[in-house]
């Protein structure tokens, strides 16, 4: 059974939202956990980021590399 780890820093809520919709595209299962703690009134993602995508191990290359394709296509929309 695979362990369950942190694979890539999300740095805020639309790139969570955007990139939670392309993971369930490819059918790949994992956890988006957000930094928020309302007791603290979110300076926990003023420090780390917004939150963190987790999966397991075996899944850490595809998610790593959707998710380079991502931010090349959002990098290609703001040259244009």
């Amino acid at each position: 059974m695979s362990k369950i780890i942190k694979i890539l820093d999300i740095k805020n809520e639309v790139e969570a939202l955007k990139f939670k919709s392309i993971l369930d595209e490819n059918g790949i299962p994992y956890n988006l956990r957000s930094y928020r703690d309302s007791a603290y009134d979110g300076i926990f993602q003023v420090q780390k980021g917004w939150g963190v995508i987790q999966s397991k191990e075996e899944y850490r290359e595809k998610i790593i590399e959707l998710y380079n394709e991502y931010i090349i296509k959002e990098k290609k929309k703001f040259k244009e």
